[in-house]
């Protein structure tokens, strides 16, 4: 085992970085709707809400990776629904911007932590991607 300590973070190829994932990827397609701004406590409209829709391929327990249209701010905590491929219903979930660079083909590639938080699905989602790759 080695003493680096790889925790979730940026994917550089560079040999200084290496690899920091922590868990093992699922190539399983996901779709990740991000809130970035929401409609103020009691207002009934939805015009003060504002989304961002992508897909992914790459997720773990706790992270995942995705090409978006717009930058985020590094260190932003956002609400995310993400809806794996065979499950029903989305996982709410709690995610911190870690790393976003800008991709070669134009948009943004953005790291995306998973947070442990009350009031999500975390639990349920740790179960999921388990089951995930205990099949797969």
């Amino acid at each position: 085992m080695s003493d680096i300590d790889y925790s979730f973070g940026d994917y550089e190829d560079s040999p200084e970085s290496g690899d920091n994932r922590a868990e093992y990827r699922l190539t399983a397609s996901a779709k990740v709707t991000l809130e970035l701004e929401s409609s103020a406590p009691g207002d009934a409209s939805d015009s003060a809400e504002r989304s961002l829709v992508s897909r992914t391929s790459d997720l773990s327990v706790r992270g995942i990776r995705l090409a978006t249209t717009e930058p985020l701010t590094t260190g932003a905590i956002l609400p995310a629904r993400v809806s794996l491929e065979e499950v029903s219903d989305p996982f709410r979930l709690m995610v911190e911007v870690v790393w976003c660079r800008r991709a070669d083909a134009g948009g943004w590639l953005v790291g995306l932590q998973i947070l442990e938080s009350d009031d999500t699905a975390y639990l349920e989602w740790v179960e999921a991607v388990a089951r995930a790759m205990s099949e797969g």
